[in-house]
């Protein structure tokens, strides 16, 4: 393996795909995505490449099969100094949203990431509804998730802060830290130590403009990399990243640093939701009915923790809520796969009668 892939982030079962590709095309990272380019991390240094006619032949039978941030590429170095990137690797992880504009299709943020942290600033208050949602995305995509809370300067409440996000977190770490003073950032830079037999763990920084992600890489890097700017009067964050970026650590790790996200929406109601709600996942094994509803069928055991009162109801309207738009997102999924299959049937349909016409 590599030291400069394995420093990259390169895993093992990666490593040992790319046991099997040709000689002549030569592996990397993608850094970060243009319009029709990207920015690979290789061996000798970075490169930029545009997409292959194969490459560029799979996106257009699925969006999701182009390049992204963290994706692991073989490029062909072309003997007019061309470079293409010739196909993807494999994904092992991957952080996917429904795109924004109320398209069934997912829109892939990252790919290959061990750990995901949800970065929320706790000046302003962190918003618990918020976090629940990035947690159940980050569940989804294969990826340990942590909240770091970031700020812990600006408050003096912080600890007491990170017991409340926690109940709403279960199974996933919560850290508290400050860029400014240092506090708690041993912590975050141990997100990115790997194993023996792995390259340098991967950390996703997701959250809110402003919550302090751009201040976080620089914290981690040791250097000022990345420009930071303050979050405006009304409490509301300014985007600093614009777009998504892979950045190898001086110290090792590996950092994929997003601009800020508005909108958060889940594109499955898969193990993700469950992942973050693991609580109220176990009530519903236990009610009456095995197609309950969990609102007002007899024997519901989620109801019967409201009316006890050992599960809050802003927890349970979250989770309703984030149940409802990922079935709905499901449902929008299956009727434009249906569509596609149409018009695909149609096309070959008339290609078939064209090419068979018969003979006068």
């Amino acid at each position: 393996m590599s030291a400069t892939l394995q420093a990259l982030g390169l895993d093992s079962s990666t490593a040992e795909f790319l046991q099997s590709v040709p000689e002549d095309l030569v592996p990397g990272r993608v850094a970060r995505v243009d319009k029709g380019l990207a920015t690979v991390f290789t061996e000798d240094g970075p490169v930029r490449a545009s997409w292959s006619g194969a490459l560029l032949a799979e996106m257009a039978a699925d969006a999701q099969a182009g390049p992204c941030t963290g994706d692991w590429v073989v490029l062909r170095f072309w003997p007019d100094d061309r470079i293409t990137l010739e196909s993807v690797l494999p994904r092992r992880t991957t952080i996917v949203r429904a795109e924004v504009g109320g398209s069934s299709r997912g829109q892939v943020l990252a790919s290959n990431v061990d750990v995901i942290a949800i970065v929320v600033g706790l000046v302003p208050e962190p918003n618990i509804v918020r976090i629940e949602r990035f947690l159940a995305l980050a569940w989804e995509s294969g990826a340990r998730p942590v909240v770091v809370l970031t700020k812990s300067d600006l408050v003096g409440d912080a600890e007491s802060v990170a017991e409340d996000v926690a109940v709403a977190a279960p199974g996933a770490d919560v850290l508290v830290c400050s860029a400014t003073t240092g506090a708690g950032m041993d912590d975050v830079r141990a997100l990115l130590r790997g194993s023996e037999d792995l390259g340098n763990a991967t950390l996703a920084l997701l959250g809110s403009s402003g919550a302090g992600k751009s201040s976080l890489v620089n914290a981690l890097a040791g250097v000022e990399l990345l420009d930071v700017q303050d979050i405006r009067e009304d409490g509301k964050g300014r985007h600093t990243s614009v777009r998504r970026e892979l950045i190898a650590l001086p110290q090792g790790g590996v950092v994929i640093d997003t601009p800020g996200l508005r909108g958060i929406g889940l594109q499955e109601s898969g193990e993700g939701l469950a992942a973050a709600f693991p609580d109220i996942t176990a009530l519903a094994d236990h009610c009456k009915f095995k197609d309950c509803s969990h609102v007002m069928e007899p024997g519901c055991a989620v109801q019967a923790a409201l009316d006890d009162g050992s599960l809050p109801y802003r927890r349970y309207d979250s989770w309703v809520k984030l149940r409802r738009e990922a079935a709905y997102m499901a449902r929008r999924a299956d009727v434009r796969l249906r569509t596609e299959a149409k018009k695909e049937w149609v096309r070959a349909s008339k290609s078939y009668r064209r090419d068979h016409k018969p003979r006068p």
